[in-house]
């Protein structure tokens, strides 16, 4: 047996190499054929010229150019939506204007070569179907983002802000379109289409952009959040209605014309919400996990869109509008819509999406606004713009019975218009109502009124504060004011059981704010609630055991140190408490590189560095920048926590090198009114002769003489060390023994270091 196989196997490798011995030999006669014809040509052209022209070929072949838009554009994107998020803007603000800029508006006027190299004219429409299915996908999420549940229970709070928040624009829109008809429509274009079309580009709201501001300013549970969430989902479902109808109209030319195509999209709705609707409610009860909701269900989803866009489109209203309402009637279930927008966002945001940002960025030309006469018709198009959304949404919510401070604030985030209203107006630009002139203009309008929203908010915050319930209860009688930041909820629990020593007070009730930053501000609603269930589970576990209550703060945030500050200076806290660990420390050349970067970045500590006011090596160098920030800015006391397997606390060591270590004293007071736990205060450097120091001793120790005990000066060593449970320090005394090098703070227990 074992022969028969090695007669195979030889015979088997013999015969095939000789057979492709042979093909070989006899190719080498083609190649000679092929090397005289490369010859003869090579007379004609160079073997450099040849090369240059293969080269030039592939640069310019539309799959190059379009995969170097790509990567040219989501550069841009991302680096502009960056630096407006720096500057506290969403980041569709950076976005847009990264399409202006690539655009004719910029880099075609100053830079005519690279645009027409990488934006050639032939490349444009590959470009627009990239970008339209992008959108396809981007409505699709939008749909599932809008929860249909809350708008059952809270419309007829928001139902008549919302309405108002339209029609009044919408009013507005076709008056200012009396004026701007005659200069402005395009040729053969009917005073009715071109009206009607200004009217819903006015009352268009980024339902989108309005969540993600909602969610970074910490408002999704507050009764103005909820409001105008709901007045936005009910906007949007509407003023998406209202466009399919104008759509209709404006195609047909007439009202009468416009009927088949809104029988049409009614029995579209029909069947969409009566037959798949409830079987789609189905399939997401069977499939709501990662496990079960497989690429058959996905596809599925997937095929549903797409057929449900492909009949909005030949109906007569436009695809996204089929995108959109797939997305509205997907599966209630909150798991199935999480992994299915999961599936989707990353591609359809990150890659497509900036697509139709400098597709709209190319068809801006700001530079046709030449004249004054036109910037000022732009302004008038921007003061109606806001008057009617802003102070149409303010008016009714005052009506309603809205305080002024809410309603101008539910009229400023309703006046967010943003990549809706660039949707709006590209499909306006597609079927010809919109000139080239009042579209860049009304472009110009969608950014100052998203651009606005924010510093508007910050305006009415200030003007209009927020009224603090007066809490009864003595100050003889409290305990400490907390505030916890933390990332990482593991830290965040000892965090929480360090602070609950901190603050009992006197009734044995604590008050303790947990807040948690996420710091990505695109995140959807689905993946944010899921991020902050995550987050605050393992702390409202920790509570639980502990037996207190906290109250939990979870926001989305661009700049969680400046969002950190935000929140402890303007509460009435007293103490900001963050946990340090070796993440925060320095000491590499990397992070040495990090540090520059990060100075780099913020102009006023660069300056500081270069100007010698801040010296480049700080005495506190093993603190980080973020804890060194909390420090300089914050204003009240802050308590820096760094974890050596801390789990209880039962003795606390308390070092005192100066008198200004004496407010410690207060924190002692906190602590011993914690049944069992032992304080041990250490006197360093000859204080205790201080005759300042030594009264407040004595007066401390007599309140507890059991629990507080007076070590007196003594030198700290490891059997000392290493009873103890938690070490007290002040920064000042911390920054001292880490300049004298002490080695045994290597031994030193969990320590807070506290700056007053």
């Amino acid at each position: 047996m074992k022969a028969k196989i090695v007669i195979y196997y030889v015979v088997t490798i013999g015969l095939f190499s000789l057979f492709m011995y042979w093909v070989i030999r006899e190719g080498k006669v083609h190649e000679a054929k092929k090397i005289t014809e490369q010859i003869t040509e090579g007379t004609k052209h160079s073997a450099f010229e040849l090369v240059r022209q293969a080269f030039t070929h592939n640069v310019t072949h539309p799959l190059a150019i379009l995969i170097l838009q790509i990567i040219t554009i989501i550069i841009t994107a991302r680096l502009f939506g960056y630096l407006f998020n720096k500057i506290g803007q969403p980041t569709v603000i950076g976005e847009i204007v990264a399409g202006i800029f690539l655009g004719p508006s910029f880099a075609g006027a100053f830079l005519p070569e690279f645009s027409h190299f990488l934006f050639p004219a032939q490349s444009l429409s590959n470009l627009q179907f990239l970008s339209q299915v992008g959108l396809i996908f981007f409505m699709f999420v939008i749909g599932m983002e809008l929860d249909l549940n809350v708008l059952k229970t809270k419309a007829k709070d928001a139902i008549v802000i919302s309405h108002a928040s339209i029609v009044i624009p919408f009013a507005l829109g076709i008056g200012l379109s009396y004026f701007l008809y005659l200069e402005f429509s395009p040729a053969n274009v009917s005073f009715l289409s071109f009206s009607l079309f200004m009217g819903i580009a006015m009352s268009i709201t980024a339902f989108p952009v309005l969540a993600r501001i909602i969610q970074e300013r910490g408002l999704t549970r507050t009764r103005l959040g909820t409001i105008a969430i709901t007045a936005a989902a009910t906007d949007d479902i509407t003023a998406w209605c209202l466009l399919a109808a104008v759509i209709a109209i404006v195609k047909a030319g007439d009202l009468t014309g416009a009927l088949f195509t809104i029988v049409m999209a009614i029995a579209y709705i029909v069947v969409m919400v009566n037959i798949i609707r409830p079987f789609l409610k189905r399939v997401g009860e069977i499939y709501s996990n990662k496990e079960t909701l497989g690429p058959t269900v996905t596809s599925a989803s997937f095929l549903i869109l797409l057929c449900s866009s492909y009949l909005t489109e030949i109906i007569g209203i436009h695809a996204l509008f089929g995108a959109f309402f797939a997305g509205v009637i997907m599966p209630p279930n909150v798991n199935f819509r999480k992994i299915l927008i999961n599936k989707v966002e990353d591609i359809a945001l990150v890659i497509l999406l900036p697509l139709f940002f400098v597709f709209t960025g190319l068809r801006t030309q700001i530079g046709l606004l030449n004249e004054p006469h036109l910037w000022n018709t732009c302004g008038l198009v921007i003061l109606v713009a806001i008057a009617g959304k802003f102070g149409g949404s303010a008016f009714s919510a005052k009506v309603i019975g809205q305080s002024w401070r809410d309603s101008l604030s539910i009229g400023a985030l309703m006046n967010t218009r943003g990549l809706m209203e660039l949707v709006v107006l590209n499909i306006g630009y597609d079927i010809g109502v919109l000139s080239p002139e009042i579209f860049a203009m009304m472009v110009l309008m969608a950014l100052a009124t998203t651009f606005m929203t924010g510093p508007a908010l910050v305006i009415i915050e200030k003007f209009l504060p927020e009224k603090i319930a007066e809490v009864a209860v003595e100050a003889a009688s409290a305990g400490m004011k907390i505030l916890i930041s933390f990332a990482n909820p593991v830290k965040g629990k000892k965090l929480l059981r360090l602070a609950s020593y901190l603050s009992k007070s006197q009734n044995g009730i604590p008050a303790i704010t947990t807040l948690h930053l996420h710091p990505n501000p695109d995140i959807n609603p689905f993946a944010a609630a899921e991020f902050e269930k995550e987050s605050f589970q393992p702390i409202n576990e920790e509570a639980r055991s502990l037996g207190i209550n906290v109250t939990p703060i979870f926001k989305i945030s661009h700049d969680v140190n400046k969002e950190i500050l935000n929140t402890v200076n303007h509460g009435d806290y007293d103490m900001l408490l963050v946990g340090v660990g070796p993440s925060l420390y320095k000491g590499t050349f990397l992070g040495n590189i990090l540090g520059f970067t990060a100075r780099a970045l913020k102009p006023e500590k660069l300056i500081e560095t270069i100007t010698g006011k801040e010296r480049w090596l700080k005495d506190d160098s093993l603190l980080s920048e973020n804890i060194m920030e909390f420090i300089d800015e914050s204003r009240c006391s802050v308590g820096i926590f760094i974890d050596k397997d801390f789990s209880k606390v039962d003795t606390v060591l308390v070092p005192l090198l100066s008198r200004t270590d004496l407010f410690l004293t207060s924190y002692i007071k906190q602590l011993v009114r914690n049944d069992k736990i032992t304080i041990n205060i250490l006197v360093l450097g000859g204080v205790q002769k201080d005759p300042v120091v030594k009264e407040e001793l004595n007066s401390i120790v007599s309140l507890m003489p059991h629990r507080i005990i007076l070590l007196g000066e003594r030198t700290i060593d490891k059997t000392l060390l290493s009873i103890q449970d938690l070490m007290i320090i002040s920064f000042n005394s911390w920054r001292k023994l880490v300049e004298s090098q002490n080695l045994w703070l290597a031994n030193a227990p969990s320590t807070l270091i506290i700056k007053p």
